[in-house]
């Protein structure tokens, strides 16, 4: 599934989910080595607790950050 965050660096997600477990992130854009490592922790992770762990996370003074628009792409995911 692709995502368009909004409010971030990054300009595309791409999550691939196997039932209720994350099987791949990644992320077009934004800060390389930070997205990459957020890739590499949440794979194999539940989709629920990765959502509850990186939801709400703010970068600076913006109202969201890569992984809280990583949660939202994992909402979306589990819709499909």
């Amino acid at each position: 599934m692709q995502y368009r965050p909004m409010g971030v660096c990054s300009r595309q997600i791409n999550v691939e989910l196997d039932g209720d477990t994350i099987k791949s992130v990644e992320f077009i854009g934004g800060c390389a080595g930070n997205t990459m490592g957020i890739s590499h922790l949440v794979k194999g992770m539940n989709v629920d607790e990765a959502i509850e762990r990186m939801e709400g996370i703010r970068c600076g003074n913006k109202p969201t950050s890569c992984p809280d628009q990583l949660a939202k792409a994992l909402r979306a995911a589990k819709r499909c």
